[in-house]
């Protein structure tokens, strides 16, 4: 399947100044995938190494031992039978379980910058900060980061706009043209889009569920999938977590994500979960989820806003779940709500919101949201070019109070309106109205800073 992400990793490897490259994200959202079978396989061919620091016992003890570049590239050599050059791709995945290989990538740096390398996995921040704070170690053995040495990118689960390049291209084609030019779909197209859209929130972006759903275009073995990958990821917490009270908060959290947000303030209660609870008992959890990408927090601003956006450290948030089918499937709701004829009236707001902040955070931004006075609130802030554009995301026409009130305290260059409905603007309240379906582009020019006309 193709990943928009690929772009990244070619960039990265036509840098003439490339550094080794991690790659983040959670479980199961594609890394190795999109580093093996997409890039390597392509770009290199035959003159890749690929190490799994999870199998491969020997390798993993070794590099576990030894930091030095040279000789773990001797080491790698000798086992492989094969000579790393400045032509061989070195693929280090599942460094989660080797944490010392990304120590070794300062050296990888310094003495051998012209062979590629690349290290993937999940949960490697978490292992990394455990390593870094393990209590009992002297200072000289504790890990660290290699700061200035390495090229970062994340990854995350397949965004609509991915979804859609594999399950019906030349939908997609139309729909970024239509984009482009700044003009709305006709009518009959229009639906067509939205039905990829329901079908998105049910299926969601991990890579798995999606190849089933594309290849049989069953949604009931997608969702079948999605229970797994759900199950996953709650024993994913026992496996990576310092305590018992943390692996059981984490995943009580994780787990009350859609009825955090199935309430009126949406903000998250500590109370929801446990009675008597606070905040600052979540805290780890909180940190655990989010590190790990499982889970994405959004801050709320107060009524005036100053750039460039900060969070308020007393300030409430939000949590919303990574992957929108998760979400849905979390939420309970029967998946075929997500194709009925009734799915506007079954279907609540907070679907959309959690697949719009998902859009966002891949595209790189940082979710922040605003509550002003007599409950008015606008879902999202976005700030490009030093310009704020606020986002008020509907499932239907909904009204424009909450913009009249954030508009009597902060200057927007305009606001945008996602929902169901087509293309369009209103210069008189400098609105603009975008489909659920323009979101990935959207997102993409804010976060491009080109989001300059409409």
């Amino acid at each position: 399947m193709e990943r928009i992400a690929l772009q990244k990793i070619i960039d990265w490897n036509n840098n003439k100044r490339k550094k080794p490259l991690i790659v983040w994200g959670a479980r199961q959202v594609g890394k190795t995938y999109l580093v093996q079978e997409l890039f390597a396989k392509t770009h290199y061919k035959n003159s890749y190494i690929y190490v799994d620091c999870k199998k491969e016992d020997e390798i993993r003890e070794f590099c576990s031992k030894t930091a030095n570049a040279e000789k773990i590239i001797e080491y790698i050599s000798l086992r492989k039978g094969r000579q790393i050059n400045e032509k061989t791709l070195l693929i280090f995945d599942e460094v989660q379980e080797c944490p010392n290989i990304i120590s070794s990538l300062k050296y990888f740096c310094q003495d051998f910058r012209e062979i590629p390398v690349i290290a993937t996995g999940s949960m490697v921040r978490i292992k990394l900060q455990r390593e870094t704070h393990k209590r009992g170690s002297r200072e000289n053995d504790k890990f660290l980061f290699p700061v200035g040495k390495i090229n970062q990118i994340t990854i995350y689960p397949m965004t609509f706009d991915e979804f859609l390049m594999n399950n019906n291209k030349m939908l997609y084609d139309v729909i970024q043209e239509a984009y482009e030019k700044r003009q709305p779909l006709e009518p009959q197209i229009h639906e067509l889009a939205m039905e990829q859209i329901y079908k998105y929130l049910l299926v969601g972006g991990m890579p798995e569920a999606v190849e089933a759903y594309i290849d049989a275009g069953d949604l009931l073995e997608a969702r079948e999938i999605l229970k797994a990958l759900y199950d996953n990821y709650l024993s994913d917490m026992e496996l990576y977590q310092a305590s018992q009270e943390a692996v059981l908060r984490s995943r009580v959290l994780f787990q009350n994500i859609y009825r955090e947000l199935n309430k009126e303030s949406r903000n998250f209660s500590p109370g929801l979960i446990e009675e008597k609870s606070k905040t600052r008992d979540y805290a780890t959890a909180i940190q655990w989820l989010t590190m790990a990408h499982v889970v994405n927090q959004s801050f709320q601003l107060k009524e005036h806003i100053t750039t460039p956006l900060i969070p308020d450290r007393e300030s409430n948030f939000r949590l919303f779940l990574g992957d929108i089918g998760m979400f849905s499937y979390q939420s309970g709701i029967n998946a075929a709500s997500f194709v009925s004829s009734e799915r506007d009236n079954t279907l609540s707001g907070i679907f959309f919101e959690n697949f719009v902040a998902n859009e966002l955070v891949a595209k790189e931004h940082k979710l922040f949201y605003w509550r002003g006075k007599s409950s008015a609130e606008l879902e999202f802030i976005i700030e490009s070019n030093s310009k704020l554009y606020p986002l008020d995301v509907k499932k239907g026409r909904g009204t424009l109070n909450s913009l009249e009130k954030f508009a009597n305290h902060n200057k927007f260059e305009y606001a945008i309106k996602v929902s169901r409905n087509n293309y369009g603007y209103d210069p008189g309240q400098k609105l603009l109205t975008v489909p659920f379906y323009f979101i990935p582009f959207v997102a993409k020019d804010l976060a491009d800073g080109k989001f300059d006309r409409i």
